[in-house]
C-alpha cells in the first residue's frame, strides 16, 4: 500500500517514513501543503497523511481542494492542536480521520487500517495503446513480448502511464524517484527514458515518451 506523508517537521517525517516502512507500507514523503498537493493530483496513492499546520498551503486547505476535485482518496489529519474546533473542522472538510501529535505507534497503525479498510485494493495492471504494466511483476508487456523493468525504470513507466498524454517535468520526476536530496545528476531522467525507450521499441508499441523542450516528457499515442 502506497502513502502519501505530509510533514514539515522533518526529523517527525523520517520517523514516521521509518515506522510505515517496517510494516510493509510504501511511503514517499513531502514538507509543504503545496507539494502535497501536487503529488496527490498527479500520484497513485491508496491514501495520505497531512499534518495540519504545514508552509504554503495548511493541511485543510490541501484537502478541502482534493475534495472539490472528486479526489477521494483516504486522508488521516496529524495535529498539535487538541480542540474540538480543529478536529470538527478536518472532519467537516473531508477527512476520514484525525491523530493529535504526539501519538502511539500502534494508534498511527491502527487509524490509517481502519480508514483504508474498506478501500478497493488497486488494479495491478496498468496499459495504454498495446502496452501493459503489471504493478505486482514490474513487467512491461505488448503481444510481441515483454520486459521485466529495473526498480527506477518500472516507478517512472508508472508515472507516465498514470497521467498518459499529460507532460510531467523533469524535476518531477526526479523528485518522485529519486527524492529531494539525491547525490545524482539530473540528466540521469533522460538516461533512464533512453532504456524505455528502447525497451517500448523492441515491443513494436504504438506509444511513444515524447519530449517536450523546457517542459518534461508526456505519453502518446503514435501518429
Amino acid at each position: 500500500m502506497k502513502l502519501l506523508l505530509a510533514e514539515d517537521e522533518q526529523s517527525l517525517s523520517r520517523a514516521v517514513v521509518k515506522i510505515l516502512e517496517k510494516n510493509k507500507y510504501t511511503v514517499e514523503a513531502v514538507y509543504d501543503g503545496e507539494d502535497a498537493l501536487a503529488y496527490l493530483e498527479m500520484g497513485d496513492y491508496d491514501a495520505a497523511i497531512l499534518d495540519i499546520m504545514m508552509p504554503k498551503m495548511d493541511g485543510i486547505s490541501v484537502l478541502k481542494k482534493l475534495r472539490a476535485m472528486g479526489n477521494p482518496i483516504p486522508i488521516l489529519m496529524l495535529t498539535a492542536k487538541s480542540e474540538i474546533d480543529d478536529k470538527v473542522l478536518g472532519l467537516d472538510s473531508g477527512a476520514n480521520d484525525y491523530l493529535t501529535k504526539p501519538f502511539d505507534t500502534k494508534e498511527l497503525l491502527a487509524r490509517i487500517r481502519a480508514m483504508t479498510r474498506t478501500q478497493t485494493a488497486p488494479d495491478n495492471k496498468m496499459s495504454f495503446g498495446n502496452i501493459a504494466l503489471d504493478r505486482a511483476t514490474f513487467e512491461l508487456a505488448s503481444p510481441t513480448g515483454s520486459f521485466r523493468l529495473a526498480n527506477k525504470e518500472f516507478q517512472m513507466m508508472e508515472i507516465l502511464m498514470s497521467h498518459p498524454q499529460h507532460v510531467i517535468s523533469t524535476e518531477r520526476l526526479m523528485e518522485r524517484i529519486w527524492g529531494y536530496e539525491a547525490d545524482v545528476e539530473i540528466n540521469v531522467v533522460w538516461v533512464y527514458i533512453s532504456y524505455l525507450r528502447k525497451k517500448l521499441a523492441a515491443l513494436h508499441a504504438d506509444i511513444q515518451i515524447k519530449a517536450m523542450r523546457n517542459s518534461g516528457y508526456s505519453l502518446e499515442k503514435l501518429q
